[in-house]
């Protein structure tokens, strides 16, 4: 028996239409088998498709499944904000905190109400961070994306850190750099055998924006994900590691920065992310942020 499914193409951190990173949304997913997901997310191509699925237990209040174009992820900073902002949407929510099952673990969501409009906030998942890399393997990333040594901003190891989903981070010194980069596709997805970890986040403090901490770029070709437009599970990872390196001036128990992304390819969006202290290290991580509705839709399967 056929079944129809609503499905949104949302915007994420961002209220302009057309900008920031696109995700789809599936608001009543129950019922599509894996197979049938992985489809939808290929057919609307973006970067993940978000499936809302009833919860599995009673720990949590939604069940959330992420898809790339070619398979699962266990967790997505903007697919997260786009199906909060629909589920809010749906369901007029005043502001509260939703508990979600993802792959990543049982986390909650804020969902903050404001001017009739919403702003949700995910908190991610456990902090880790792997050793910095070996000099063999920061050249081999340097080679790929045609990077010199005078251009790594040297106050910045290169290791893969996580709050659910690894990035490996990059920092490099200035945005002109950045603006230009050109990575060699295949060599990167090979790269990410080797080193375990899909994701690439190379970012900049030479921003020139007030209220801007770091502008950065996301490439995950290896996950069918050439360029990210705008990543809170790389903005995020990345806040714990500028409290774990010391990169900034942190008062207490609390940091807190904008970083902004997606300029190079026109789809310029912001992450509002926060980031708990104890002991001068880093937590726990929340990333958050605007979203936009650009089409809504049905399919019957």
């Amino acid at each position: 028996m056929s079944k129809k499914y609503r499905i949104y193409q949302v915007d994420s951190f961002t209220k302009e239409l057309f900008s920031g990173n696109p995700a789809g949304v599936v608001s009543n997913a129950d019922g599509l088998a894996d197979e049938q997901m992985q489809n939808i997310a290929r057919e609307l191509n973006n970067s993940e498709t978000a499936f809302i699925l009833k919860p599995a237990e009673n720990n949590h209040e939604v069940w959330i499944r992420f898809f790339t174009p070619t398979i699962e992820v266990p967790s997505c900073g903007h697919a997260t904000i786009a199906a909060h902002y629909v589920r809010s949407v749906e369901n007029n929510y005043d502001s509260c905190t939703v508990i979600q099952k993802i792959g990543a673990g049982i986390l909650p969501v804020d969902i903050i109400k404001e001017n009739d409009d919403y702003k949700i906030v995910m908190t991610q998942g456990q902090v880790e961070f792997e050793n910095p890399f070996e000099d063999e393997v920061n050249k081999k990333i340097c080679s790929v994306f045609h990077l010199n040594d005078d251009d790594i901003d040297e106050r910045c190891p290169v290791q893969i850190v996580s709050t659910g989903h690894s990035k490996v981070l990059i920092g490099i010194k200035n945005q002109k750099t950045l603006d230009s980069l050109k990575p060699e596709i295949e060599a990167l997805s090979k790269l990410s055998k080797e080193i375990h970890c899909n994701g690439y986040f190379v970012f900049t403090f030479d921003t020139n924006e007030e209220g801007i901490l770091t502008k950065g770029r996301m490439f995950a070709p290896a996950i069918g994900i050439n360029e990210d437009p705008v990543t809170g599970n790389a903005n995020g990872p990345l806040g714990a590691y500028l409290v774990q390196h010391k990169l900034v001036n942190t008062k207490g128990k609390y940091f807190s920065f904008k970083g902004k992304q997606g300029e190079a390819i026109k789809r310029t969006g912001v992450v509002e992310v926060e980031v708990d202290i104890e002991n001068d290290l880093p937590v726990k991580v929340k990333v958050g942020g605007n979203a936009r509705i650009v089409f809504k839709t049905e399919i019957e399967i």
